[in-house]
């Protein structure tokens, strides 16, 4: 798929809304609408890229860097002891990682997702426009500090 009709392209050129927390020229971080818990977070680069091994080292640093940055505030907010970081492609063929506070053993474990056996996959509820801007709020507010 060409960035044109990628999902995450259009969301990292305004076409579709998003929860931003972070965003610079080069990457958009932003909440996911189906979290694993509350500010499981998605952080894109703004140019589409299908792999993650395929990004340019300088710009899956920036990668990093946001998500180190965001990790932190998560704990501090979330006040969980770790806070996990994976790259996937699974749903959007764009690269994205995601950020999410753990509190739990399980969260990001494949455990969580096959409740009903190996050939299925449980996606985590839908927030609400509510629950997901009050926590964009407050991680953008912990960001700007």
């Amino acid at each position: 798929m060409s960035g044109e009709n990628c999902l995450f392209c259009r969301i990292a050129r305004g076409e579709l809304a998003c929860h931003a927390v972070h965003e610079d020229d080069d990457i958009l971080a932003f909440l996911d609408i189906h979290p694993v818990r509350p500010g499981h977070t998605l952080i894109i680069p703004r140019a589409h890229h299908v792999w993650f091994e395929d990004l340019p080292v300088d710009l899956a640093t920036r990668i990093t860097t946001v998500a180190q940055r965001l990790a932190r505030e998560m704990k501090a907010l979330y006040q969980v002891e770790r806070v996990a970081m994976a790259y996937t492609g699974i749903h959007v063929a764009h690269v994205h990682a995601h950020v999410i506070p753990v509190h739990q053993p399980h969260d990001v474990t494949s455990a969580a997702y096959l409740r009903n056996g190996l050939d299925s996959f449980a996606m985590p509820p839908q927030a609400t426009a509510q629950e997901l801007g009050e926590t964009a709020s407050a991680l953008r507010q912990r960001l700007a500090q």
